[in-house]
């Protein structure tokens, strides 16, 4: 292994050390497993009140569509957590802790220095789904129905859309290199987008036109897609994509991940550069 290579992997792992410790609060690991077993199970429980009301308005009950919208809200975990804890490393080091200067002049990589703190993201984010795709199947009664030829191509799509999710938050990682510290807003749209357009709640073919079109340009469609249809039983349901098949859908989101990456490497140095240029790159917004 080449000294370059070991320098980005010690970089990469203490970066995950130390997000996992913030987003653990710094507390022992037994009582954050109780907090991450709570709250997904409360966010289930969300779900499930919603869907009984709206159940109840419409006179409609189809365990198949409840299926449909509990594993993509399952799913839709890693894009909150990942999308938010990316963005917000950088306005998290350079306002709440003042210690982005100190990271910054270190002999690492900047880049692969957030990649290991979105990393911690996504492990929190998988245990989440985790905990709730089990408490489905056993408390709600949701239907898994997965091949053993279909675990290999789930877990290809699962790394790609995490890699493109991670990409996605780098990107806007670098456009806050150039923003105050009341971007939230921010991290919070984009995953509000997605959970709209990408067929989250509901199936694409329930959007307008112009609506199924955006929704189609997302790669987290596919990502969101491909999950139900390896891991659900066959159904009616019109997610609007049938006409890919699961290699195609599989290449389009190796092709998406590839295009988000060389977008994350270039958005990245370009914030960067302006940031320097203008003096920036520390700058504490103080209001």
């Amino acid at each position: 292994m080449s000294a370059t290579v070991r320098r980005q992997w010690r970089t990469f792992k203490w970066a995950a050390w130390l997000g996992w410790e913030m987003d653990s609060n710094w507390t022992e690991p037994a009582l954050f497993i109780v907090y991450s077993v709570v709250k997904p199970v409360a966010g289930a429980f969300i779900l499930v009140l919603m869907y009984i009301v709206f159940a109840a308005i419409g006179n409609y009950r189809d365990p198949a569509m409840f299926s449909y919208i509990y594993v993509g809200n399952s799913f839709f975990i890693f894009v909150g957590s990942t999308l938010f804890g990316t963005f917000q490393v950088i306005q998290a080091d350079r306002e709440w802790y003042q210690t982005l200067r100190y990271t910054y002049i270190s002999p690492i990589s900047y880049y692969t220095y957030i990649v290991g703190r979105a990393a911690s993201k996504v492990a929190v984010g998988g245990l989440a789904v985790l905990i709730t795709l089990i408490f489905g199947v056993f408390v709600l009664g949701v239907q898994f129905q997965m091949t053993l030829g279909s675990v290999p191509i789930f877990f290809v799509g699962l790394v790609l859309g995490l890699f493109c999710l991670v990409s996605i938050g780098i990107c806007l990682a670098g456009v806050s290199f150039m923003t105050a510290k009341h971007t939230h807003g921010l991290a919070e749209g984009i995953p509000g987008i997605f959970y709209v357009f990408c067929g989250v709640l509901f199936p694409l073919t329930a959007l307008p036109g112009w609506a199924q079109s955006f929704g189609r340009g997302i790669p987290l469609t596919y990502w969101f897609d491909l999950t139900r249809r390896l891991i659900l039983p066959p159904n009616t349901i019109d997610s609007g994509l049938g006409f890919f098949s699961d290699l195609e859908i599989l290449a389009l989101l190796l092709a998406s991940s590839l295009i988000f990456f060389l977008l994350s490497l270039g958005i990245f140095k370009l914030g960067e550069y302006m940031a320097r240029k203008a003096g920036k790159i520390d700058m504490t917004t103080s209001y």
